[in-house]
């Protein structure tokens, strides 16, 4: 089996994969708020302002699935049509995303284990996707390939930052217990600092750059 066919399966499986304890979270979260749980403390601000969370759950649960094929290269290759299209759509997810994450951080309640540090890294984070997105899809419109695919690769580390953090908080409970706040907010900023480091680390080690060849339309997102 080609190289290339063996990581059109195994990354995005793999990247799905890590993503399904944030996918089943927010699909836990809207059937929560379409069902008519109870309300408690910890669900209150959902129930009273659904929007932000239904958009937020949603977008980012298209941008995690659908974004892991972008790092299918043979996939790219045979279908640039789709890898253009679906691109466009996962700019639309992650911005999205990121704006009503960051809607919630600042808006909603915040709860008991939530406090100024994790609010703040929250908001960083939040930033930060909305711009290294921008700067790919402004990459992109200058025909620069390269630092597209790179800020592309920064965003959706930062997209995917939910499921490293689900991994390190379980990790915590197991071994330690409830976290606290200080540590809770350790935690993600850990999660979401490993992530950018193995954005890093795929944007040059990885895939080196290659040049444009002649003919090829650009794409809004993902890699080439």
């Amino acid at each position: 089996m080609p190289s290339s066919t063996k990581q059109d399966k195994l990354i995005p499986a793999a990247i799905i994969l890590f993503s399904v304890i944030p996918v089943l979270g927010g699909v836990l979260r809207l059937t929560e708020l379409g069902g008519g749980a109870e309300i408690t403390p910890d669900n209150a601000r959902f129930f009273a302002s659904p929007v932000p969370v239904v958009v937020h759950a949603i977008t980012v649960s298209v941008y995690s699935v659908l974004g892991a094929f972008q790092f299918a290269p043979g996939f790219r290759r045979r279908r640039p049509g789709w890898h253009r299209a679906a691109g466009r759509l996962l700019v639309l997810c992650g911005l999205v995303g990121a704006l009503s994450g960051l809607w919630m951080t600042v808006f909603y309640p915040k709860p008991d284990d939530v406090g100024a540090l994790l609010t703040g890294v929250r908001l960083v984070f939040g930033t930060a996707w909305v711009v290294f997105i921008a700067l790919g899809v402004a990459a992109i419109l200058r025909r620069d390939v390269t630092r597209h695919r790179a800020w592309m690769i920064r965003g959706f580390a930062v997209g995917l930052g939910a499921a490293t953090q689900a991994v390190a908080l379980s990790a915590w409970l197991v071994a330690v217990g409830t976290p606290d706040r200080l540590s809770k907010a350790l935690l993600m900023l850990a999660a979401w600092l490993v992530n950018a480091a193995v954005a890093e680390w795929i944007i040059r080690r990885q895939w080196p750059a290659r040049p444009i060849r002649a003919g090829v339309a650009p794409a809004f997102g993902g890699t080439r």
